[in-house]
């Protein structure tokens, strides 16, 4: 045995990530990967205590498939047959490990052990499939490997069910590496796991599913995973935004964009391998769970019109298959397939790509209303929709789709590419079709919102002739394009209003009623806007501003129904006449009264900061010396506030005293937020008597307290202000009383803003 005292070997040199890209890609790809692997074999030979019989150490994981990425950890198991001191082996080997820093998982066990872990455990069993002898008693190796591979051909039906909910359980908490604009290169659904999953599939015998189209992505997944370990200098699998162009340029791919749409295309390509593996290993576990002498389920069950199922498969009904078929029936079957939540058969969606003829312009109205219902159909849509775009009949449908289809979305809200967003916001949609007249309308609109999005210029502006061309193409009468085209040019008129400005102001209500126009769009509008902000991401929705939509639609419905604009609210009583300072705390709403003087809302807020609670909205108004501020705000971290110490707090603040908010103040005066250039826009005709500077800037500690005391300090006043944060971004707006007629004035102000920012 090799002595304990002796130096170990040096393990295999990792690359640094400060290397010339040249030499940094000399580590990217198969070949890269398994020089890693073979030099990782010959260190661990050397550590290995030599002339031991009946012990072997055996590589799995990504060093036993030899595709080591730069930064993987060591998966082991050493492999012993009763030998004793097999611990104080252990040890010789694992301590080198460690102290050379590099991740071990490692397990030590018996040939009888192993087997029997495995014959229970499928994550050990798919493991051991990838077993490989590095060193040791080769021997004792082969027999594990062998009798592993077969256990697992014996055992792999049964263990199916365990996989399946593991692997669901995995997704759930991953997403879809396919859509997500941060995805997981392992663990998200069509990520390197699942491609474990398949070959552990195909190994069992069930399926073919290593086929040269899930070879080649696997491989560019694997070239991916390689330049984010570079990129970043340690293990990492999630692409997040700021690695994506250092991965694309080691990987010599034009830019950032590109590299995310190509991960997107073999995750796809890995998830339908993963979709169609599953479905055979239903169809042989339902055929031997059937009792013997029972016959089996009738072959073909109709579902709709030309579609019937067959082994839990929608396939075409004789009928459909004629000398011409119908234009509209892709879309029939799809929208049948979301229907009853079965999966389309893949011989009838490539018979449906070959030759089912193009839709004419406008299309059949057997096909729009076959479009609604696969727009309408609920949890069928989703893997319905996927499933016709992996063979192309979206884009026989849509030609825009293929410029659509896995495009990034830059802003951190969006949590998916801007094609699934669109789909999954028509199925958001579906919850509110029965608050509209027209559903049919909702879902459409919801579907094409964002279809200017890629191009020059504002999407919602650019979006609208090209949602209203398609509306018009799939047969919508002159009436119905018009409301889509307004609906997508409007989807983002309610949220901006509702959380930018003042709704109290008969101006705002005013300006939306007129844009809208009626009711029914008004509906419309106020159903997408929370399909669209529930479809983006947890960061677009919250239920603040959900009251506040909700709000803002009913005054402007009261608009347009009578004509009558609402008049600002008359304060609290308590507040007008109370004994100075009034305090008073309901839910998310907090009113200070106190004698009129500088920096009073500048104060609260940083005693509002103070206590983590996010402002989301405040309102100031002053009656005979009487200055009275209403805020508006949402604990930041989801803890409820002490009422009875933020009472005393702002009590203190109300009456002057400054102590309680000097450590707020410090530190939000050194705080500064992101790295993009703060803009101010000013908007003159926005309100009543006021005008509205929109500051959008990253968000930042004590962010509102700077840009108050800013704006009080340059002689501001301010009438009321609307906190909206979108991420790491806020777009504030500050209602400033008086005409502000003058560019010099507004310059002087705009310049103190920038610089408190």
């Amino acid at each position: 045995m090799a002595n304990p005292l002796s130096e170990p070997p040096a393990p295999p040199a990792r690359p640094s990530a400060g290397g010339s890209l040249d030499k940094l890609r000399d580590h990217i790809g198969a070949a890269a990967r398994d020089k890693r692997a073979a030099a990782l074999d010959v260190w661990l030979r050397e550590l290995f205590p030599s002339h031991l019989p009946g012990v072997s150490l055996l590589a799995v994981g990504g060093l036993g498939r030899r595709d080591c990425a730069p930064y993987s950890d060591l998966d082991l198991v050493l492999l012993h047959s009763g030998t004793a001191g097999i611990d104080r082996i252990a040890s010789a080997l694992w301590y080198p490990i460690w102290d050379a820093r590099l991740g071990l998982d490692h397990s030590v066990r018996t040939l009888p052990e192993a087997l029997s872990v495995a014959h229970d455990d499928v994550k050990v069993a798919l493991g051991l499939l990838d077993a490989r002898h590095v060193a040791g008693d080769e021997t004792l190796s082969a027999e594990l490997v062998a009798a592993s591979g077969d256990q697992w051909r014996r055992t792999a039906v049964r263990l199916m069910p365990q996989l399946k909910e593991l692997t669901q359980t995995r997704w759930a908490a991953h997403g879809e590496l396919a859509f997500l604009l941060e995805g997981d290169l392992k663990e998200a659904a069509g990520g390197l796991r699942d491609v474990t999953l398949l070959r552990g599939i195909g190994r069992a015998g069930i399926a073919d599913t290593m086929r040269p189209a899930v070879r080649a992505a696997t491989l560019r997944l694997l070239d991916t995973r390689d330049a984010l370990h570079l990129a970043v200098g340690r293990r990492v699998d999630r692409l997040v935004a700021q690695e994506r162009a250092a991965v694309a340029g080691l990987l010599e791919i034009e830019d950032p964009d590109a590299l995310l749409r190509r991960v997107s295309g073999d995750a796809r390509t890995v998830a339908h391998a993963v979709d169609d593996a599953w479905r055979t290993v239903d169809r042989l576990r339902g055929n031997r769970r059937r009792p013997v002498g029972v016959p089996p389920a009738p072959a073909r069950r109709p579902i709709a019109r030309d579609v019937v199922e067959q082994d839990g498969e929608l396939v075409l009904a004789r009928t459909a298959i004629g000398p011409v078929a119908d234009p509209s029936l892709s879309l029939r079957v799809a929208a049948a397939a979301a229907a009853v939540q079965l999966p389309i058969a893949r011989a009838t969606c490539e018979w449906l790509a070959a030759f089912c003829p193009p839709l004419p312009h406008p299309w059949p109205a057997s096909a729009r209303a076959a479009l609604v219902s696969l727009l309408g159909a609920g949890p069928g849509l989703l893997p319905a929709w996927e499933t016709c775009d992996r063979y192309g009949l979206i884009d026989a449908w849509l030609p825009e789709w293929a410029r659509m289809r896995s495009l990034p979305q830059h802003h951190p809200i969006h949590r998916f590419t801007l094609d699934r967003h669109l789909v999954q916001a028509a199925y958001e949609a579906t919850r509110y079709a029965r608050e509209v007249d027209r559903p049919d309308l909702l879902l459409i609109g919801a579907f094409l919102h964002d279809v200017g999005k890629g191009l020059p210029g504002d999407h919602r502006l650019v979006g609208a002739p090209i949602a209203a061309d398609i509306a018009a193409r799939i047969g919508l009468p002159p009436a119905d394009v018009a409301t889509v085209e307004k609906m997508v040019r409007l989807h983002l008129l309610l949220p901006d209003v509702a959380t930018r400005r003042d709704l109290d102001d008969p101006k705002t209500i005013s300006t939306v009623a007129e844009a809208v126009g009626d009711p029914a769009t008004l509906d419309l509008l106020h159903a997408l806007a929370r399909a669209d902000s529930q479809a983006t991401g947890p960061a677009a929705w919250s239920d603040w501003k959900g009251r506040l939509m909700a709000e803002l639609v009913r005054r402007v419905r009261t608009a347009l129904d009578t004509g009558a604009l609402p008049e600002p609210p008359e304060p609290d009583p308590e507040l007008l006449s109370g004994e100075l300072p009034v305090v008073q705390l309901d839910g998310d709403q907090m009113s200070v009264a106190a004698a009129d003087r500088r920096g009073l809302l500048a104060g609260v807020a940083a005693c509002l900061a103070m206590h983590r609670l996010d402002v989301v909205a405040a309102n100031t108004t002053t009656v005979d010396g009487r200055a009275i501020v209403e805020f508006y705000t949402s604990p930041r971290y989801g803890t409820p506030y002490d009422p009875v110490a933020l009472t005393a707090d702002l009590r203190r603040v109300a009456a002057g005293d400054v102590s309680v908010t000097q450590r707020v103040r410090a530190r939000a005066m050194s705080a500064r937020g992101g790295t993009a250039e703060p803009k101010v826009i000013w908007q003159r005709a926005a309100a009543t008597d006021a005008v509205v500077l929109e500051l959008r800037a990253a968000d930042s500690p004590g962010l509102l307290y700077r840009v108050t005391a800013a704006l009080d300090e340059a002689g501001a006043e301010i009438r009321a202000a609307r906190i909206s944060t979108l991420g790491g971004d806020v777009v504030d707006a500050f209602y400033l009383v008086g005409a502000w007629a003058s560019a010099d004035e507004r310059d002087r102000v705009e310049r103190a803003v920038l610089a408190a920012v």
